[in-house]
């Protein structure tokens, strides 16, 4: 299991998420836990996914941002993001290192 915690920023909600990848079938289970409404709707939405076609696809197709798109996740939400980085770590496509933004005016 792998699991992660998200500051999304000025919205104030903090996700937490735990991947479980199977071996055999190559699906990850998804658990999210978040106050926010629209990632909720994005947690219904991605209860299992392939893990490696999750990490190998692009984002213009990667079915993580058409799921955050479709329950109204803002654009620069960093949660579908971390979502991708979990489920890589989870199928061992990469190691678990945090990431980080930090914005200035």
């Amino acid at each position: 299991m792998a699991s992660a915690e998200v500051n999304s920023g000025v919205c104030g909600y903090q996700t937490r998420i735990r991947a479980d990848f199977d071996e055999t079938s190559g699906e990850v289970a998804l658990v999210i836990e978040t106050q926010c409404p629209n990632c909720q709707k994005l947690a219904e939405a991605l209860p299992v996914v392939d893990g490696y076609q999750v990490a190998l696809t692009p984002p213009v197709r990667n079915i993580v941002y058409q799921a955050a798109a479709a329950a109204g996740l803002h654009a620069s939400c960093p949660l579908p993001n971390a979502i991708l980085k979990l489920v890589e770590v989870a199928c061992g496509l990469a190691l678990p290192r945090d990431v980080s933004i930090k914005l200035n005016r």
